[in-house]
């Protein structure tokens, strides 16, 4: 990758200019000790141009059409004013550390949209079916002059709490037959989503999605009572009608303005600050731990020990973290 100055990257982000910013991403998702350096360098320079958006997260089971509502709504956003953004995570093999992204293939609309833009990136193992750097990333897009962020996790089960943590308002795409969908959703996510959309509610499966839809607002209903605050909504959509993007697009206008009502906007924003310092520290000290060399000796030796029943989990523990200390002393 060919290194450009703070200066180059900033002109260029606050231009609008997509290459620009695909750079951009690329440097802040590297891992390069150089690369490192300049891009907390451009994250301290755009920053105050950030914070203006919209952030939207989007989950849901494999196969509840995402990627398909994702390309529509946003086009349709795009269509009717305003700069749309997807930072999209295709999952790394566990083998190869490889990854199709395939989203940008999947998004044939906005892709042909000159105010979008999307950008799949590898997972890397990551929890929460987000990229490490997703937050600097909103950041970029938001220097970038893009309005509207969605952030378009792998899947259900993939710790939505961390991208719930870097949203303003968190969609859960459903499908029809609640009662098995229900099964494999785990309550704390049905208390973390604004909005519930049962999608794919077109032709003859319209009804069913009806159907569905009542379920999950009985269970709504159930977890959230009269809470005084924003329960979550509950709506069927479909990627190929109009009016679903409509609807979509009016709640999340009603949560906003709910939210600036109640002075909970910015409250939000906080805990997002709050939750990305968390996760940088734990980046950090997990790439102090694992990349220094006397702990990876050790922790080679250890396993071996371990596995002929040498030492126990417990001794094996103890002394990685003695090894890391000492380690740390040195430095």
């Amino acid at each position: 990758m060919k290194l450009k100055t703070v200066q180059d990257y900033t002109q260029g982000l606050l231009e609008g200019k997509r290459t620009a910013l695909a750079q951009a991403i690329t440097l802040i998702e590297s891992k390069a000790p150089k690369h490192k350096v300049i891009a907390q360098q451009l994250i301290k320079e755009i920053y105050p141009h950030t914070g203006h958006s919209v952030r939207i997260g989007f989950t849901g089971v494999p196969g509840a059409g995402k990627s398909t509502l994702i390309d529509k709504f946003g086009s349709y956003l795009c269509k009717n004013g305003h700069s749309v953004a997807v930072l999209a995570v295709d999952p790394s093999s566990t083998l190869s550390g490889g990854s199709i992204l395939g989203d940008k293939t999947r998004m044939e609309l906005l892709t042909k949209q000159e105010n979008a833009f999307v950008r799949p990136s590898p997972s890397q193992g990551t929890l929460g079916g987000v990229h490490l750097k997703t937050r600097e990333a909103i950041f970029l897009c938001e220097a970038a002059g893009y309005n509207i962020i969605f952030v378009e996790t792998m899947g259900v089960g993939q710790g939505e709490m961390i991208v719930k943590e870097m949203v303003d308002f968190f969609v859960l795409l459903a499908l029809t037959g609640a009662g098995d969908d229900l099964q494999g959703i785990k309550k704390g996510l049905l208390e973390w989503v604004n909005l519930i959309c049962v999608n794919k509610a077109d032709g003859d499966n319209r009804l069913k999605a009806e159907v569905t839809a009542k379920e999950y607002e009985s269970v709504i209903g159930f977890l959230h009572g009269h809470s005084g605050g924003w329960n979550p909504q509950v709506i069927t959509t479909s990627a190929y009608e109009e009016a679903s993007f409509q609807d979509l697009w009016k709640i999340i206008c009603d949560y906003k303005e709910w939210m600036n009502k109640n002075d909970l906007f910015y409250t939000v924003r906080r805990k997002q600050m709050k939750a990305w310092l968390q996760a940088s520290v734990n980046e950090y000290l997990q790439e102090s731990f694992y990349g220094h060399p006397l702990v990876k000796q050790t922790l080679g030796d250890v396993e071996k020990q371990m596995m002929t029943g040498d030492v126990t989990m417990a001794e094996a523990l103890e002394r990685l973290i003695k090894t890391y200390q000492q380690a740390m002393k040195e430095i």
